[in-house]
């Protein structure tokens, strides 16, 4: 089908369905950050954009909220405000450019410059010294020499030839030049009135082959400063394995203001390096009293969906002890509690992102308590002694702000920004339309989704939208999604299920390790026994008028799917980003990933890649099927989606191929992600037998 005809049809589908919650409401509604409270927990910040498709531009500002009213009103917009960070109850450091002000929440307008800096930076962070002064860190490139990169006066080469002699060549969407991200230190003095010279210094100086923060999403959580102001942490992957190849990460530390060279506390010489830790690290945080510090390791040394354990260690010591030995999650982040005594823990638990409580003193003995038990929690801060300010999701509410009491009932938790009762886009989602379900999977119980549309009608039949995550090792969460939305699939006329097979997280790390070497194996079981658990338990499942879609892993599996018998029991298949062969996988950037997959490599142990490969039964490939990939994905490269779109164009499959230039594993730009859900909803409305796409 040429261009023109194919653009032609997907706008004419439009404007049909009588959907609710449509694509557009989701891409255009408020989209929320994090809320950051200051000291003393009464007022926080966050910010918030939006997106309109009669402007086509995107507008952002920041936002102050009062944490005991809930109430919001307007501080700033990001035109004069890049990152903000809390000096004291009431001022706040933030950039603008180049430049470092300082103002108040209270009188914003009437701030002053404090500073310029070499170059725009990013990831501020700081910590106010007892003389008053504030110790800041900002992120940026650096040369090789160390020096902070600055693009404006780099020397452009006539050639554009690349030359490599090492990996990584390229990572994620970019290819590598010879600056890596580095942490620079600097100060501002004055004590009410500060000020400084701008002068930063590279904290990673001195060692060769380390970059902090890591990329590429790698970010404020990948380093941090002491209260005091006098020591910086921070994780970088090992400087003497191939980085390709190894996940492996140490935590430094080095003092503030670059006197003495970092040096990590759990690398392979260190005295105190637990024993089996040999994964990467993350999450670097000191305590309130600055004697503390915690992070996260996995054992796992070429493995990124090991177990997280939670480690600690005072400063000055050797030691450095093991919390969470007993506990079978784990954690995404962590946070000490205001007195030093706890720690305050993200981890996923059962298609949640929860909050927990650990007590230091128990020494790993114990296993965390819950804080919270529903939802997605993104972001957590300490909002005075006794509570927690949380930034929390849910399949039909963006994220939205909550007060979590640390002790007492959780049914105390407060909400304070409810977005699915304020935001007019999101009006008409409820948490009825949400449920979940188990069944015997092929070696275990398996969990899944269900989702109905906002005027579900119990006496109808629905047509099933079956959807797929990636991964392999991730889930399908109570947490809201701006590209994978099952409320959007559901309001188009599905009902929609997902479900967490074989390798997904937050299930204990045995059932995510059971992927390994079984891509195609139990997950396809437990998809297909899932998809019959459904139909036959659901009588408003419509099961002989199914689709199915997947991402990435996802898109893998839907292949997959594609080349056996269950194929046939969908009436259309999308595949977005997703694997043609297993024999291609060196063509990806994190080398780790296939050889721990398919335990080895492609020359050792050809059988594992050959046994998995979805390209193998392209033969029996008939249902029809949108395949969508983009140029700047180098996880997946765009060779593998052309491949699959000639094999079914070969075949005479009815398809259709959907490429971004300038999109990555996802679809980001909101323009683009209109025409991404047009044409994903399009395809599977087709042949459905809903129709068109209600935009």
């Amino acid at each position: 089908m040429g261009l023109a005809k194919w653009i032609s049809i997907a706008a004419a589908v439009a404007g049909v369905t009588n959907a609710t919650f449509t694509p557009t409401k989701l891409i255009s509604a408020p989209r929320r950050g994090e809320a950051v409270p200051n000291k003393s927990g009464k007022t926080a910040i966050y910010s918030v954009s939006s997106y309109s498709f009669e402007t086509h531009k995107r507008t952002a500002s920041w936002e102050i909220l009062d944490i005991d009213t809930g109430k919001t009103s307007p501080l700033a917009s990001t035109a004069e405000v890049g990152e903000i960070a809390w000096i004291d109850d009431s001022r706040i450091l933030y950039t603008n450019g180049t430049e470092l002000w300082v103002s108040t929440v209270e009188n914003f307008s009437k701030g002053y410059k404090a500073a310029t800096l070499p170059v725009e930076m990013s990831n501020l962070k700081i910590a106010t010294t007892k003389d008053g002064n504030v110790n800041f860190l900002l992120t940026a490139m650096a040369n090789p020499d160390g020096s902070i990169y600055d693009e404006s006066k780099a020397n452009q080469p006539r050639s554009t030839a690349r030359i490599y002699d090492e990996l990584y060549v390229r990572h994620w969407d970019y290819w590598l030049t010879e600056q890596r991200s580095a942490i620079f230190s600097g100060t501002l003095k004055g004590g009410r009135t500060l000020s400084g010279d701008g002068k930063v210094k590279n904290l990673l100086k001195g060692i060769k082959n380390i970059e902090s923060p890591i990329p590429p999403f790698g970010g404020t959580d990948n380093f941090d400063i002491s209260p005091d102001g006098k020591l910086v942490a921070f994780v970088s992957k090992a400087p003497e394995l191939p980085k390709a190849n190894y996940t492996t990460a140490y935590v430094y530390l080095v003092p503030h203001d670059g006197s003495s060279i970092a040096k990590p506390i759990n690398g392979p010489n260190s005295p105190g390096t637990p024993k089996n830790a040999r994964g990467a690290s993350t999450s670097p945080v000191f305590s309130p009293d600055s004697q503390q510090l915690a992070y996260l390791q996995m054992d796992g040394e070429s493995y990124e969906s090991d177990r997280n354990q939670i480690y600690i260690t005072r400063i000055g010591s050797n030691k450095i002890e093991n919390l969470s030995a007993k506990w079978d999650r784990s954690p995404a982040s962590i946070r000490f509690s205001p007195n030093s005594k706890s720690l305050y823990i993200q981890a996923e638990e059962i298609g949640r992102e929860k909050l927990f409580s650990l007590r230091i003193s128990n020494g790993g003995k114990a296993i965390p308590d819950a804080l919270t038990d529903e939802g997605y929690v993104s972001a957590f801060h300490n909002a005075g002694p006794n509570a927690i300010l949380a930034t929390n999701s849910s399949i039909i509410s963006s994220s939205g702000f909550y007060v979590v009491p640390t002790s007492g009932r959780r049914a105390s938790i407060k909400p304070l920004v409810e977005p699915y009762k304020i935001d007019a886009e999101l009006s008409g989602l409820h948490h009825g339309q949400v449920g979940e379900f188990w069944y015997p999977g092929a070696k275990a119980k398996v969990h899944g989704w269900i989702v109905k549309p906002t005027n579900f009608d119990s006496s109808k039949k629905y047509p099933l939208a079956f959807l797929i995550h990636g991964g392999p090792q991730g889930s399908w969460a109570n947490s809201w999604s701006t590209r994978w939305n099952p409320a959007v699939f559901a309001d188009q006329g599905y009902v929609v299920v997902a479900i967490n097979p074989t390798g997904s997280t937050g299930y204990g790390q045995k059932f995510v390790d059971d992927i390994q070497n079984n891509w195609g194996g139990d997950p396809y079981k437990d998809l297909v026994l899932g998809f019959e658990h459904v139909v036959k338990n659901y009588k408003f499942i419509d099961g002989k008028n199914a689709v199915a879609a997947g991402a990435s892993y996802g898109g893998y599996m839907i292949n997959w799917i594609q080349g056996h018998d269950f194929g046939r029991k969908f009436k259309a298949l999308v595949c977005h980003d997703g694997v043609f062969s297993t024999l291609d996988q060196y063509t990806t950037e994190e080398l780790w990933f296939m050889q721990h997959d398919f335990n080895g490599t492609l020359w050792d142990n050809r059988e594992n890649y050959e046994r998995w490969d979805p390209a193998r039964h392209t033969g029996e490939w008939a249902t029809p099927e949108l395949v969508i990939h983009n140029d700047l994905d180098f996880r997946l490269p765009v060779s593998s989606g052309i491949a699959m779109f000639n094999v079914l164009q070969s075949r005479g499959v009815p398809s259709r191929f959907l490429n971004f230039p300038d999109e990555n594993h996802w679809v980001l730009k909101q323009e683009n992600s209109l025409v991404w859900q047009r044409e994903v909803l399009g395809w599977i409305n087709k042949y459905s037998g809903i129709g068109g796409v209600k935009l």
